[in-house]
């Protein structure tokens, strides 16, 4: 089969240009790209649409940057003018010229800004002009030359560095709206073809260096490759499509795993027993669907990253937590796994509480006290009354400290920390429950209760003291103790 009824199929098989649509085809002036302008140029009429070529200047190579761009511009001017076809449905038709749209931008300072590397930022800048491109002239696709060669050499780079199965199925043919024509066209194909139709094409002088990983795959490793198994590059996208359909199945299983996540304002939570309890081929998926339902288009999220979510689903520590790339975090809130924005730990402002008052704390929580006399049980409405005789200096709102104490009622003497963990509240909430104190220590725990020691008898003059919360903020911990006095 010739290189182009495999690029036909290709384009068949993964929908790659709807009848009607507008294709941005990138044009950097080079063999591929060159190859990829041209076979869109002669297609337009049988499959029926409109085709603009796009050029970004990355700014990088001085002169050769500003001889690349005109090389475009002359080549879409000469190769890709009017042409008169016969379309699919038989008629004689003139079609326009190829438009060409051009765009530049400083590479180099972008990555001195962002403290990023060239090749990244390139990237990232040339990815985003195609994307601004396509939305001005109304493209449902975005072209893009990535031959067969590129998807073995993509391959091996990520061999080299580590990853899963994800990573061993090569470049997709199509992600949204970006289209790959080419991978199942060779470099040799393109070459030979340019030759036939005598068809220039600009040398990139960075390409002949080996400079970079993917340039010293390309000169020694493929070359060696090729000596020892000769069209190793061919046939490789027989190989990642195998690779794909396997990876899809196992993407199209772990779906109802994440789909049991469920918002919690920036978070996403799911029992820990749904990844926990699911093969590991599944959990990571599952773990790599919610990262990206938090964060699309999130990158630097690894195989190790996400096999490390994955045991925390696994372990046995309740408190478990695994930072991310992209600002993100898992952890893990004893049955719960909750994935968000990695936020530093909420404390409570230290702050006095004079009677009466009414103190609005972080949380959705207030706090409100008075003076008077303690009622007989029951006529509390939700105070909590402290003797005054047992109140010790001046009165406190804080976050726990290490050592504090509580007896809730009916319970014995325990640490605040063993308390919470017994009461099975997130180490991450914990810092963020205000407490009411004094010099002799806690006197009551937000959601949780009263230290019973101090508590008033009826008739007593005492401290009424309540915490409130807002409707419908988070109710991790709710209070325990339901009667205001001893």
């Amino acid at each position: 089969m010739g290189e182009f009824s495999r690029l036909n199929e290709l384009l068949a098989e993964h929908d790659m240009i709807p009848p009607g649509s507008t294709v941005l085809c990138a044009v950097s002036g080079g063999a591929d790209s060159v190859y990829l302008l041209h076979r869109l140029w002669l297609l337009r009429g049988l499959l029926d649409f409109r085709l603009v070529a796009a050029h970004y200047d990355h700014g990088l190579r001085g002169e050769e940057s500003r001889r690349d761009a005109a090389f475009v511009r002359d080549f879409v001017a000469r190769y890709c003018g009017a042409m008169r076809c016969v379309c699919r449905d038989g008629t004689e038709k003139v079609l326009p010229p190829v438009e060409l749209e051009m765009g530049r931008g400083d590479v180099a300072a972008r990555a001195r800004a962002m403290g990023t590397g060239l090749e990244e930022t390139a990237r990232a800048m040339r990815y985003a002009f195609l994307e601004e491109t396509a939305d001005r002239v109304g493209a449902q696709r975005i072209a893009t030359a990535h031959t067969a060669d590129d998807d073995l050499e993509t391959f091996l780079l990520h061999l080299l560095r580590g990853t899963g199965l994800r990573g061993l199925t090569g470049i997709p043919p199509r992600r949204g709206r970006l289209i790959r024509p080419l991978l199942t066209t060779t470099r040799a194909e393109v070459e030979e073809y340019l030759r036939r139709y005598g068809l220039p094409h600009v040398e990139d002088s960075s390409n002949g260096t080996d400079d970079f990983l993917r340039n010293r795959l390309r000169h020694r490793v493929i070359q060696e490759l090729e000596e020892l198994a000769p069209g190793v590059s061919g046939r490789f996208p027989a190989t990642a499509a195998r690779l794909r359909r396997d990876d899809g199945l196992l993407e199209e299983l772990a779906g109802p795993l994440w789909r049991q996540a469920r918002r919690e304002g920036e978070d996403l939570v799911v029992p820990v027993a749904v990844l926990g309890e699911a093969p590991l081929p599944l959990s990571v998926r599952a773990a790599r669907q919610l990262l990206g339902t938090l964060r699309p288009g999130a990158g630097g999220v690894t195989a190790a990253h996400l096999e490390a979510v994955a045991a925390l689903c696994r372990g046995n520590d309740p408190s478990a937590r695994v930072s991310l790339p992209g600002g993100l975090a898992a952890w893990r809130e004893y049955d719960r796994l909750v994935l968000g924005p990695d936020r530093p730990l909420a404390r409570v402002e230290e702050q006095t509480a004079e009677p009466p008052c009414a103190l609005a704390l972080g949380g959705g929580w207030t706090l409100r006290c008075r003076w008077g006399k303690a009622p007989e049980a029951g006529k509390n409405d939700g105070f909590f009354c402290f003797s005054r005789d047992k109140l010790e200096g001046a009165l406190r709102v804080r976050s726990r400290r290490t050592g504090d104490e509580l007896t809730l009622p009916g319970r014995p003497r325990r640490t605040l920390k063993r308390l919470l963990i017994d009461l099975r509240v997130p180490r991450r909430k914990r810092e963020a429950i205000p407490l009411l104190a004094d010099g002799a220590g806690v006197l009551l725990a937000a959601g949780i209760g009263p230290d019973s020691r101090r508590l008033a008898r009826e008739g007593e003059e005492a401290l009424w003291a309540r915490f409130e919360r807002e409707p419908g903020a988070d109710d991790t911990h709710r209070e325990k103790a339901s009667d205001g006095h001893a």
